[in-house]
């Protein structure tokens, strides 16, 4: 079987749970499968769009603060209906558009990429790093048995989701708490990733179509500059996907 075609079957199974569409009808997440990307550390190509991101971050707050940006306000209200606190739980991009005054963390290349353009195009992002990953990624709320594997203070840790929030997994467990709160380590990108399965979740209460996939377009047209053999497929799951 192909990359090619191997990416696209574990596009289509991929789900959302309809417990997910019953919390938010207008949720839909994008799913990017990357594959063949030069690995390497942070270099000028992304130092390059996380200066860009942060400029434009800033005109976006000069304005209003954080908390009134249409899509984390959106993300802030979906968290309260899942029983989170946004004060103590904030959503991924919240987190990093907050972390820009001061300069958002430089990681590794990837994800410095796709951090930069997270907080330009103001949706939260996610990146797995598919040579760890186990079998589709799915989308669920937690009955608030499922482990998840995490460090505190530099010490593995095991912790179990809360009943009722939404959990991206993959076969072996848990990727992503909270929808896009904490990814877990296990699957998270490094200098070596060459594999990658971006998520990227919007509201369209906010967040057009247009919006979403102008964004993912970005991200594909700024990895594909990395190098000509780099290969990209993507979907779209919404509450009307067959």
């Amino acid at each position: 079987m192909s990359t090619t075609q191997t990416a696209q079957a574990l596009l289509k199974a991929a789900r959302v749970d309809p417990a997910i569409f019953q919390l938010r009808p207008d949720y839909r997440a994008l799913l990017m499968v990357v594959e063949n990307i030069p690995p390497g550390p942070s270099d000028q190509t992304s130092e390059t769009l996380l200066e860009q991101a942060e400029a434009h971050v800033k005109e976006l707050l000069a304005s209003k603060p954080v908390t009134e940006l249409p899509h984390i306000a959106a993300w802030r209200n979906t968290y309260k209906a899942f029983g989170a606190k946004p004060q103590k739980t904030r959503n991924s991009l919240e987190a990093l558009t907050r972390r820009v005054e001061a300069g958002l963390p430089r990681v590794n290349r990837l994800t410095d990429i796709y951090n930069a353009i997270s907080i330009k195009h103001q949706l939260p992002f996610g990146g797995e790093d598919l040579d760890r990953y186990d079998g589709a990624p799915f989308l669920i709320r937690a009955t608030g048995t499922e482990p998840f594997q995490t460090f505190s203070g530099g010490e593995p840790q095991t912790e179990l989701a809360a009943p009722g929030e939404p959990i991206w997994c993959d076969s072996t467990g848990i990727t992503c708490r909270r929808w896009n709160w904490r990814q877990g380590p296990r699957t998270a990108l490094t200098d070596q990733t060459t594999r990658v399965l971006f998520i990227i979740d919007a509201l369209g209460e906010v967040v057009s179509d247009e919006a979403l996939e102008s964004a993912a377009d970005e991200l594909a047209e700024v990895l594909q500059g990395l190098s000509p053999e780099v290969q990209v497929a993507r979907r779209t799951i919404s509450v009307s996907s067959d």
